[in-house]
């Protein structure tokens, strides 16, 4: 006996139209994409292999310095979440250089985030919501992605949240 098994895909994210610039859309949200972060250790900020993009983990900055603070001790999940959002962004301005045009961008693959995490916050995923709905909301159904959200001890310059992300392009 043949099983089939049909997976729909459901988003709570809003129908973009195809004609829509993605840039469009950013600026509909007021982000302006910053330029890409000079890494801090002996890394690229982006590695290219046949039309897949892989971004180095960036971590949480807010007015330009590192977005400090432990989720569950010294921060919230609100303040987590924005933190999130606020990586994506850089996320955006250095796919951006990675590809030259965001309109390339087919499909963001993955998203795997760490969320500088007491011992009993347990919060991690709604923490990286903040990526993942921005990605939504500006590459639309491309934009819905597998993710990982990972608490951990301490991040790079006591940063609260460092996102990675790879992305398929045309």
């Amino acid at each position: 006996m043949l099983i089939y098994i049909q997976v729909v895909l459901i988003s709570n994210q809003p129908k973009q139209s195809k004609a829509m610039s993605i840039y469009k859309r950013i600026e509909e949200l007021h982000i302006t994409l910053p330029p890409v972060a000079t890494p801090a250790a002996a890394y690229v900020p982006f590695v290219r292999t046949g039309n897949l993009v892989f971004l180095s983990g960036h971590i949480s900055k807010n007015a330009g310095r590192v977005w400090t603070g432990q989720l569950g001790l010294t921060l919230q999940t609100e303040e987590g979440k924005a933190a999130a959002r606020a990586v994506a962004i850089d996320l955006l301005g250095t796919l951006h250089a990675a590809v030259g045009d965001l309109n390339k961008v087919t499909r963001i693959v993955k998203v795997m985030s760490l969320v500088n995490s007491s011992a009993t916050f347990t919060e991690q995923h709604l923490v990286t919501n903040g990526c993942s709905e921005l990605l939504g909301q500006v590459f639309g159904e491309k934009g819905v992605h597998a993710r990982s959200a990972f608490g951990v001890a301490q991040l790079p310059f006591g940063a609260c949240v460092e996102i990675e992300l790879i992305a398929e392009c045309a």
